[in-house]
């Protein structure tokens, strides 16, 4: 009887547990149904390439190594807390600290202590401090800041980096040494890949042979060559370099220079459009409204092309070629196609003036086709039809020599043929011509003339009313002359040993009597003030003209050009 009720238990049991669980089964189906909602349609998968896999992987900020981690979600829930030779990385970025609080889920973290970080064998960052932010993908890193590119070292104390871009910059101060130069500024950026450096505000670039300062400067730490972008200065031991645009190559201490730059070396200064300068051979190219002054003679040249060179103190400038000599009170103003200078080894200088080259002051004006100048004797040797003006005073030749005492003029020499002229009236001009003629003058102005050889005159004598009294023509083997150097006039005439000669009447002067044989009248051709320099003479080529102009011979220049 027991073992029948024992067996009646045992099956209700088995009724009872095969009920609930079947109950609780149901329940569980039946809460599924209702919490998950019936979707209109299936979900699309998204399927990641491995490309985009592995770009995400390596913006990810993986621990390595820890010698101890600690975490407590309920104390700090965002971080973890890592101490002891820790080491992180992101794709080829290493990161390394003494501690570090790190946040997995933004992808950050903080890190204290002898912070490094490392890409490959090229690239180390070093500082105290270090803020990763994984969400911008930038290092901010604090206190004594070194970053190591090869040969490139940036030291600042704040240095934000962009892992993305790969660019440093720094903004409270800093700056980069490479093999070339030192740069300083307050704010600097740099590229590991491109070698390329932006610098702002109070820069200065430093090295051996020069000092560059400005506000604004692109720098390539691989070509060493610097972009000027704002207005900067160089200075050197022989001079500066004043410009607000173009570059500068560190590596051969050329520049290229534009937007009106000036070099300056020693006495010499040069402005122009454009420059290209090698400080290291001395040499300079100008190009456009090109001013170069000598401070130390007081000249100047310009024109539209010029160079300069250093090491024989030479220059040359064409196109429009002009010198001024302002180192006396009346400036005088030179034009020619090309105008040289240069500085003779005993300390000398020489100036040439070629072609068509026209001067003017107020006391003597003059043109030519070439003129060399000498400081040694200042002396100006003018060649090849040859003429100058003082006052009313006309004087041509083969050559003409003119002397100058203190840049004032003091004589002038014609050593072969000579001819002077002086207009008293319309058709009236008194006339001298000679082999050799010295003309001396004081202030300014004709004092004496001195004639040998051939002596030919023409004067047209006066009454105290300043009636012309007749034509005297005469001849003789010396001549000497006295002026009034107040009104131009001849105060006394000595010709000797013999004097052949004739004095005809006003009234019975022929056309032919008027003029001497080689006589010339170039008052057309003279220039009437500093402007007039640049006026073309056209040579008239008829078959008359080349009559009446005499064949001068020519002489050839023994200086080099």
């Amino acid at each position: 009887m027991q073992n029948k009720n024992t067996k009646n238990r045992d099956k209700i049991g088995r009724i009872k547990i095969i009920t609930l669980l079947s109950v609780m089964m149901m329940v569980s189906i039946w809460g599924r149904a209702k919490q998950t909602p019936i979707p209109v349609q299936p979900p699309i998968p998204i399927n990641k390439t491995e490309i985009e896999v592995a770009a995400e992987d390596s913006k990810k900020v993986v621990l390595d190594y820890a010698d101890s981690l600690m975490f407590d979600q309920r104390i700090n829930p965002d971080y973890q807390i890592l101490k002891g030779n820790v080491k992180f990385h992101r794709g080829g970025m290493l990161m390394f600290c003494d501690s570090a609080y790190f946040y997995d889920k933004t992808n950050s973290m903080d890190a204290f202590g002898n912070v490094r970080m490392e890409q490959g064998d090229t690239l180390f960052v070093f500082s105290d401090l270090m803020y990763y932010d994984g969400i911008a993908e930038e290092a901010r890193l604090r206190s004594n800041v070194i970053l190591q590119n090869r040969d490139v070292t940036l030291i600042t104390d704040s240095l934000n980096y962009e892992l993305e871009p790969n660019v440093g910059y720094y903004f409270t101060g800093g700056r980069i040494v490479d093999s070339q130069n030192e740069l300083e500024s307050v704010y600097g950026e740099y590229c590991p890949d491109t070698k390329e450096a932006i610098f702002y505000y109070e820069v200065t670039l430093t090295n051996e042979k020069a000092k560059l300062y400005t506000d604004t400067l692109i720098y390539n730490t691989s070509t060493h060559i610097a972009q000027i972008e704002s207005p900067t200065e160089i200075l050197s031991d022989s001079g500066k370099i004043v410009s607000r645009k173009g570059w500068y190559n560190t590596n051969n201490n050329r520049t290229a220079l534009y937007e009106r730059s000036l070099v300056q070396h020693n006495s010499y200064h040069l402005t122009g459009d454009t420059i290209f300068y090698d400080r290291d051979n001395g040499f300079g190219n100008v190009y456009g409204s090109v001013f170069m002054q000598d401070t130390l003679h007081n000249v100047i040249l310009k024109g539209n092309y010029a160079y300069y060179y250093e090491k024989n103190d030479s220059a040359m400038v064409t196109d429009s070629a002009l010198m001024m000599d302002c180192s006396q009170k009346d400036t005088l103003f030179l034009h020619a196609d090309t105008l040289r200078t240069i500085m003779l080894p005993d300390s000398s200088r020489l100036m040439k003036a070629y072609f068509n080259t026209r001067f003017y002051r107020e006391d003597i004006q003059g043109v030519c086709d070439s003129m060399v100048f000498t400081s040694a004797d200042s002396a100006i040797n003018m060649y090849r039809n040859p003429v100058i003006w003082n006052t009313n005073y006309q004087i041509f030749g083969d050559t003409i020599k003119i002397y100058l005492n203190d840049s004032t003029i003091d004589r002038v020499h014609i050593p072969s043929f000579a001819f002077a002229a002086q207009q008293k009236d319309t058709a009236f001009f008194n006339q001298i011509t000679g082999k050799d003629m010295l003309n001396r003058f004081k202030d300014g102005k004709l004092r004496q003339v001195d004639v040998s050889g051939n002596v030919q005159t023409i004067f047209y004598p006066q009454e105290e009313d300043s009636t012309f009294t007749g034509l005297n023509n005469a001849t003789s083997g010396f001549l000497k002359m006295y002026m009034d150097t107040l009104s131009s006039e001849m105060e006394k005439l000595i010709m000797w040993p013999q004097v052949e000669g004739i004095m005809t009447p006003i009234s019975k002067i022929k056309p032919k009597d008027l003029y001497l044989p080689s006589f010339r009248w170039y008052e057309a051709i003279r220039p009437t003030d500093k402007h007039d320099i640049f006026r073309k003479i056209e040579e008239k080529s008829s078959v008359e003209e080349t009559k009446k102009r005499r064949k001068f011979s020519t002489q050839v220049e023994t200086q080099p050009r």
